[in-house]
């Protein structure tokens, strides 16, 4: 929660990635709340009672939320589902004016990895910046597990979260009303 405040002001792309690995907590610890208040809450030692407190509240609406919504074996949130949504519309945004042609180039120097990544997945078609995002998850998930990832891999990771890295920049930039003042 603390955490992901922090992130969301910060970094997107950082966030969103903290938001789909706490959904995976989540399931992880089967939406039960005394096993997360076990697992993840009381790790944090140096939380007052209020913040245990809020912790606590906002992993239960997030549990409640992930309940109504249906993504309690996959999926994700509609919140984090509008952040994809966000990007998306700024993408394109940043896309469609010649101001922005290092964007622009990034993103094309990107796409060829976006298009081979997308042909891979089958029938999942997610857009472009679902795809991105979902590279770098399943990559995060993979160094977790402690499986080894190509040389050619990592180099298309690297590229893709340069992409991401840059987009999450125009987010901030957009975000505190400093997009167009450039």
């Amino acid at each position: 929660m603390i955490t992901a405040s922090i992130k969301k002001k910060e970094n997107i792309a950082e966030y969103l990635l903290y938001m789909w690995q706490i959904e995976d907590l989540i399931r992880a610890n089967q939406l039960d709340i005394d096993k997360i208040q076990k697992t993840i809450i009381d790790q944090y030692q140096d939380l007052s009672d209020n913040q245990r407190k809020d912790m606590k509240e906002w992993y239960e609406s997030l549990i409640d939320m992930m309940r109504r919504e249906g993504v309690v074996e996959k999926g994700h949130l509609q919140i984090n589902k509008n952040v994809i949504i966000q990007l998306e519309d700024l993408h394109r945004q940043l896309l469609n004016d010649q101001k922005f042609a290092t964007y622009s180039a990034q993103f094309y120097h990107t796409l060829p990895i976006i298009v081979e990544l997308r042909a891979k997945s089958g029938d999942n078609k997610s857009g472009e910046i679902e795809t991105c995002f979902n590279v770098l998850y399943g990559i995060l998930l993979l160094r977790l597990q402690g499986k080894e990832i190509s040389e050619e891999t990592s180099q298309a990771v690297a590229q893709v979260s340069k992409f991401l890295a840059v987009l999450a920049m125009y987010y901030k930039k957009d975000y505190n009303n400093e997009l167009f003042e450039e």
